[in-house]
C-alpha cells in the first residue's frame, strides 16, 4: 500500500507520471472519507493506508469466480481490514515514520455496541449506516451500498484518529486484487523467512530464506494467520513485505522498464481508492515526498498489551500511550533516542500508589495506568481519606516525580524525606479526576510496541532489541 503512494514519486521523477496523473488523464477511483474542514494542522501530512479483505474492485464490482481462485480465496469474507497503517510525514521532514495496528486490536466505536476488533470497524459502520438510511425511507439498494460504504470507512479513520490523536489529511485503499496484481507488475519482491512454513488455510507454503514472491504468494505471505505465534507476527510480515515494495519500486529496474510502470499504472488505477483531495494532486504529493529516501522510511507497530492466555489472547490498547506513540514519531531520530534513554530510566523507579479517595479499586488501577508507562508497579492500598492529591518524592528525583505527574493530569509533587530514592508514593485524593478514574477491564500482562518489545524486565533479563525496519536491507521474519 505504501508503494502505491511512493510510486508516484518515481513516476514524477521519470516524466512518465505526469502523462498518466495529470489532472482528468487517470481513472483512479476516490472516496471523500477525509470529507472538508475535517483535517486539522498538527505538524505533518498524515496518510491511513488501508489493505481491505474485499472481493471487489475498487469501483464496488464483484471478482469473477476465476478471478477468486487465482487469489486463492471466495467470495466470502466482506469489507473486513486486513493491514491498517498510519504513515506520518513531518512537515518539511527527510523521513517517514509507518505505524501499523494489529487487526484484532479492540476499540470503542462509539456505536454503543462495546469494544469490537479494529478490522471489522468498517464492516460495522457500513451496518450501523443501512440502518440509518432504511429508517429514512431509502430503499434504493446502489444507493444504500454507495452510503454505506463511505460510511464504513469514514468510521475507520475516525477511530485511527481517535485512538492515536493524529489528525488525517489523506486516505488510500487496496484490495485484494490490486495486492495481487502490482506485485505482478514489478516483478516481485524479496523477502526472507526464519524457517519453512506451510499453512493450508492460506496458501503460504514458502522454504525458510530468501526469496521472491509475487501474485497469490504475496497474498499468502502477508494473510497468513495459522501457524504464527499471534497477531503482532503477521503484522512483522506486512511491514517487512511493504519496505520491500519500496525497495523494489525505488530500483532501477522499474524506473527504467516502460512495461513495468505501464502496468504498475493500470493496477494502481483499477485497484487503489484515493481520497479525492490526493487523488487530485498526486503529482504535488510526489514532489513533497522526493527528499524520501527508501530507507528513510521506517516501519512500528503501535503500542499494544496481550491480555489471556498465549494463543487466544485479546489486543488491547491504552489510547494515552498510543498517542504519545505517535507523537513522538515527529521527534527527530536524536529526540527519539533521547525520550526512548528517558522512558528506560523509568523501570528503575518503582511507584506505590495509595487510594485515598475513598473510591473502590482506584489504586490498582492507577497503578496499571501508570506502570503502562514504562514505571515499576510497587504497590497498591487503601489509606487515610485527603481532600487533595499528591506525588511523594526523594531528593534528586523530582523529574521523574514530574513524569507521572504528567502521565496522571497534573497531579501536586512534593519531596519528602521518608520517600526512599528509586520510588515515588501516589495519593489519590478525593480531587482525583485522571486516568484510572474509568473502570478499565482486564489485567494487562504483556506490553508491546514497535521500539521496544514487552514491558521492562530485570536487567539480566532484558530482552534483546529488535532492529526498526526501513526499506532498507531484507530482514527476515517468522
Amino acid at each position: 500500500m505504501l508503494f502505491a503512494l511512493l510510486s508516484v514519486l518515481v513516476l514524477s521523477i521519470t516524466g512518465f507520471g505526469w502523462a498518466m496523473f495529470r489532472p482528468g488523464a487517470g481513472s483512479t477511483s476516490t472516496a471523500d472519507v477525509i470529507g472538508k474542514g475535517l483535517s486539522a494542522p498538527d505538524g505533518a501530512t498524515d496518510i491511513l493506508l488501508i489493505g481491505n479483505d474485499s472481493r471487489t474492485d475498487a469501483y464496488g464490482n464483484p471478482l469473477p469466480e476465476n478471478v477468486l481462485r487465482e487469489l486463492r480465496t471466495s467470495f466470502d469474507g466482506g469489507d473486513l481490514t486486513d493491514a491498517m497503517i498510519l504513515v506520518r510525514i513531518p512537515n518539511g521532514g527527510q523521513s517517514a515514520s509507518a505505524i501499523s495496528f494489529p487487526r484484532d486490536t479492540l476499540v470503542d466505536l462509539g456505536l454503543g455496541e462495546g469494544k469490537t476488533k479494529l478490522t471489522e470497524t468498517m464492516n460495522r459502520g457500513k451496518q450501523a449506516e443501512v440502518a440509518k438510511l432504511k429508517k429514512a425511507g431509502i430503499t434504493d439498494q446502489a444507493e444504500l451500498d454507495e452510503k454505506s460504504r463511505l460510511a464504513g470507512k469514514q468510521l475507520l479513520l475516525n477511530t485511527i484518529e481517535k485512538i492515536t490523536g493524529v489528525s488525517i489529511d489523506h486516505y488510500a485503499e487496496v484490495n485484494l486484487l490490486g495486492f495481487y496484481d502490482v506485485t505482478n507488475a514489478i516483478g516481485g519482491v524479496e523477502v526472507c523467512l526464519e524457517d519453512d512454513t506451510k499453512d493450508p488455510m492460506s496458501g503460504a507454503n514458502f522454504r525458510k530464506g530468501q526469496q521472491t514472491i509475487q501474485g497469490a504468494d504475496a497474498l499468502a505471505f502477508v494473510r497468513q494467520r495459522h501457524g504464527l505465534i499471534n497477531e503482532l507476527d503477521r503484522g512483522k510480515r506486512q511491514q517487512v513485505f511493504m519496505s520491500a515494495l519500496v525497495r523494489k519500486v525505488m530500483s532501477t529496474g522499474t524506473l527504467t522498464n516502460p512495461a513495468k510502470l505501464t502496468e504498475l499504472v493500470n493496477a494502481i488505477q483499477k485497484s487503489v481508492i484515493l481520497d479525492p483531495g490526493l487523488a487530485s494532486d498526486v503529482l504535488g504529493f510526489a514532489q513533497q515526498m522526493q527528499g524520501i529516501a527508501g530507507g528513510d522510511v521506517q516501519f512500528f507497530t503501535a503500542p499494544v498489551h496481550l491480555v489471556g492466555s498465549s494463543g487466544s489472547e485479546d489486543v488491547t490498547i491504552n489510547i494515552p500511550e498510543v498517542k504519545q506513540f505517535a507523537a513522538d514519531l515527529l521527534l527527530s531520530p536524536e529526540e527519539r533516542q533521547q525520550k526512548q534513554i528517558a522512558v528506560q530510566a523509568r523501570a528503575d523507579i518503582s511507584v506505590s500508589v495509595f487510594n485515598s479517595s475513598g473510591v473502590s479499586g482506584l489504586a490498582a488501577r492507577v497503578l496499571d495506568e501508570i506502570s503502562g508507562q514504562g514505571f515499576k508497579a510497587g504497590g497498591s492500598s487503601n489509606a487515610e481519606t485527603l481532600d487533595r492529591s499528591v506525588i511523594y518524592y526523594a531528593a534528586g528525583e523530582e523529574a521523574a516525580a514530574k513524569q507521572v505527574s504528567d502521565a496522571l493530569g497534573g497531579v501536586p509533587t512534593e519531596a519528602r524525606s521518608s520517600v526512599k530514592a528509586g520510588s515515588l508514593q501516589v495519593y489519590l485524593g478525593k480531587d482525583y479526576k485522571g486516568p484510572g478514574t474509568q473502570n478499565f477491564a482486564g489485567d494487562q500482562t504483556v506490553r508491546l510496541d514497535g521500539l521496544r518489545q514487552a514491558a521492562p524486565l530485570p536487567a539480566q533479563a532484558a530482552p534483546e532489541e529488535e532492529p526498526v525496519i526501513t526499506a532498507d536491507g531484507v530482514p527476515c521474519v517468522r
